[in-house]
């Protein structure tokens, strides 16, 4: 199975001067946990998702309009492309504990975005199951995290 046999083909993305407040806006409107973010060309530049917001925002001492979705996003994101096989997407997302991989021509253009939800949900159980469980597994192991940068040390 391909990954276009599966991927969600209608995103809706950012350009990187959106603002933090109209990309949480678009994505509570098109119920959708992750924004790709493109150039005007449609070419992938960067990912953002709720996560990014939430935590850019909770740490920032700034308004959601002042803070743009070109200094919060993940540049360069790992993707796939839409005849990429589904089992090597699935092995991308477990190694680098993600749960979308937008989907991308050979020319960095969107074309799609893959979901562990849209695996789970179009793909049998037997046809694709067990990597499904490693691949969800990978995902949801802890990582070690680093320190906060605002985080306030000890005095010695």
């Amino acid at each position: 199975m391909q990954v276009q046999d599966i991927m969600t083909r209608d995103v809706v993305a950012a350009p990187s001067r959106m603002n933090a407040a109209e990309a949480a806006e678009m994505m509570w409107r098109w119920n959708c946990g992750a924004l790709p973010v493109v150039t005007d060309g449609n070419r992938l530049i960067g990912i953002i998702t709720d996560r990014d917001l939430f935590i850019a925002l909770g740490t920032q001492n700034r308004k959601p309009a002042e803070v743009s979705v070109g200094e919060i996003m993940h540049a360069n994101p790992t993707c796939c492309g839409p005849a990429d096989d589904l089992q090597q997407a699935l092995s991308t997302m477990a190694s680098q504990h993600v749960r979308r991989l937008p989907v991308v021509d050979p020319s960095g253009s969107l074309q799609g975005m893959l979901s562990i939800d849209d695996v789970i949900a179009r793909t049998k159980v037997g046809s694709g199951g067990n990597g499904v469980l490693r691949t969800l597994k990978a995902i949801c192991e802890s990582q070690a995290k680093p320190e906060p940068k605002h985080a306030v040390l000890a005095e010695q």
